[in-house]
């Protein structure tokens, strides 16, 4: 007789020994799924949900961890699925079924539909960035003229971006001033009319938090906004995007403009917990203005309002954004948490941008906002063969 270790990170390993016995595609990815370990932290319980709580999650083979009014609770989704039925627990557990329910991760969503049609997320999508101001933290200034933002457009599709993000207020830490919705326009309006002119089919996305400018930049072509307020700094966003039948990127940040990336707001008492909070009442905004879950993409905000510490911790537990059943983004692009760790200056920072990226996809993430389109490409093709791999 002989025993393999099966490595659990992802379902890959137990699929494919089921194929090996035989198993069809389907079934040996089902059961991969229900055999997938997953773990969440209660908080807030009552003493008679505690009491109640490790008899009965125990009789499910689930492990158990309590104290005074907390619980860590781990297992296979399978196990936790018999657990999250309100209709079948002791009464004490009913809030506690429905809350686990709520949190487990559904079925990711393959496809992303924008005012261009409709995008699969099967493989990593790169989303390159196209800075049209003169003050952007890593290339500011170099493709505000319509001539030079085109042909780095080019660059970045030539090397494997299927999304281009036009910015054209930066956020870099220590500004002082806004920047008015007729300048920002005036920087953006013409580089995404001369893009729809050269690339009829290409997925154009507006990085902007007012909605006047997201009007401007859906009339001059564009089929997605990208607020990286997540609907917050503007109450008639969310209006715009459903009434264009616009994709929306929805990010999580804290603060004004000139605050989001700032630490003036990173009193978090749990980083990922809050992060999930407040991009579900992104969401909530979203969903209550019509705009359909299939056009939502969600996006953490990697160096906005958090430490160094914070980013680590969140990108390390990127996998239960996943509670949300949105696809996920992530840009860390040349940020200044990689520098903190790696000890890099700005523009030495693309090799650790694709490990980011890299693992980012191993936690989940499926789009990759980036400056180095090559480099992240390079590093998450292999990363998608490995994934793939039966």
């Amino acid at each position: 007789m002989n025993v393999t270790p099966l490595a659990l990170h992802s379902t890959r390993a137990v699929g494919q020994a089921l194929r090996r016995h035989g198993w069809d595609d389907a079934s040996a990815e089902t059961a991969g799924n229900s055999l997938h370990t997953l773990a969440f932290h209660l908080t807030g319980m009552d003493q008679d949900a505690l009491e109640a709580l490790v008899p009965f999650a125990g009789s499910l083979g689930l492990e158990v961890l309590t104290g005074d009014d907390w619980a860590i609770l781990s297992g296979s989704r399978s196990r936790l699925s018999a657990l999250a039925r309100p209709w079948t627990v002791p009464q004490s557990l009913a809030a506690v079924a429905e809350k686990i329910g709520q949190a487990m991760p559904g079925e990711p969503m393959s496809v992303w539909r924008t005012a261009r049609g409709s995008m699969s997320l099967d493989r990593p999508v790169i989303v390159g960035i196209l800075n049209v101001t003169p003050d952007s933290f890593s290339d500011g200034g170099q493709f505000v003229a319509v001539d030079a933002a085109l042909a780095h457009t080019y660059t970045l599709l030539r090397d494997g971006a299927t999304v281009i993000d036009v910015g054209g207020e930066s956020t870099r830490p220590g500004r002082t001033a806004d920047v008015p919705a007729d300048e920002e326009q005036r920087r953006v309006v013409p580089i995404i009319e001369a893009l729809r002119r050269e690339h009829p089919s290409l997925v154009i996305s507006i990085d902007t938090v007012k909605a006047a400018t997201a009007q401007a930049a859906i009339d001059a072509g564009a089929d997605v906004v990208n607020d990286i307020s997540g609907f917050r700094l503007d109450s008639r966003m969310a209006s715009v995007v459903a009434q264009a039948g616009a994709g929306a990127i929805l990010m999580h940040s804290r603060g004004s403009i000139l605050e989001v990336a700032s630490y003036a707001h990173t009193d978090y008492p749990d980083v990922v917990g809050c992060v999930i909070e407040e991009l579900r009442q992104s969401l909530g905004k979203a969903t209550a203005a019509g705009i359909a879950p299939d056009r939502i993409i969600i996006d953490p905000g990697f160096g906005f309002s958090k430490t160094v510490e914070q980013n680590v911790v969140l990108f390390d537990q990127l996998e239960a954004l996943g509670s949300l059943d949105r696809p996920i983004l992530v840009g860390p692009s040349r940020k200044r948490f990689l520098g903190s760790v790696t000890g890099l200056p700005l523009e030495q920072r693309d090799q650790a941008t694709a490990v980011a990226c890299v693992l980012a996809y191993e936690r989940g993430a499926r789009l990759f906002r980036v400056h180095d389109v090559a480099a992240a490409r390079d590093a998450l093709s292999f990363a998608f063969a490995v994934g793939s791999a039966s």
